[in-house]
């Protein structure tokens, strides 16, 4: 018998380092959408928190009579928002005037209490044009908007 010669198999250095660029590139663009999607879904998650904590501040107000003066008073001081910061909250019968959350007429967003999360940067002031307020996520209308203050 005589010996047969096997052509060599296998991918050649070129190939190889096509297949990783092309793999980069995916990945290259599928990362922006990735990162958007998570913010939505952050946001999404925040939503979900504000209105069991609207929940708890409803049902504390009709069984007490008036609104609570901190979110303690309810039992949801400890939560917080999936950027680690606590969720804020400001009885507006209780606290000076300026204090409420107002939109880009100067207009208070609600009548009885404030309630939104500060967002990724963590910061926020009343005015919703602030910078450090546009990416914040907030109840307005006395609780017909949640939503980012970018947005209301």
């Amino acid at each position: 018998m005589a010996s047969q010669e096997h052509p060599l198999s296998g991918f050649t250095l070129i190939e190889l380092s096509f297949v990783v660029a092309i793999i980069g590139l995916l990945a290259a663009t599928a990362m922006p959408a990735f990162r958007t999607y998570q913010e939505r879904a952050r946001g999404s998650q925040v939503i979900v928190h504000m209105k069991s904590i609207e929940t708890a501040v409803d049902t504390f107000e009709s069984s007490g009579g008036t609104l609570p003066a901190s979110l303690a008073d309810v039992g949801m001081d400890t939560l917080r928002d999936p950027w680690g910061n606590p969720y804020q909250y400001t009885n507006l019968g209780n606290s000076p005037p300026g204090k409420a959350r107002k939109d880009k007429f100067l207009v208070p967003i609600n009548s009885d209490y404030d309630l939104w999360s500060n967002g990724p940067d963590g910061r926020s002031v009343a005015p919703l044009t602030a910078k450090s307020s546009r990416d914040d996520i907030i109840r307005a209308n006395d609780g017909s908007y949640y939503g980012r203050a970018s947005a209301y």
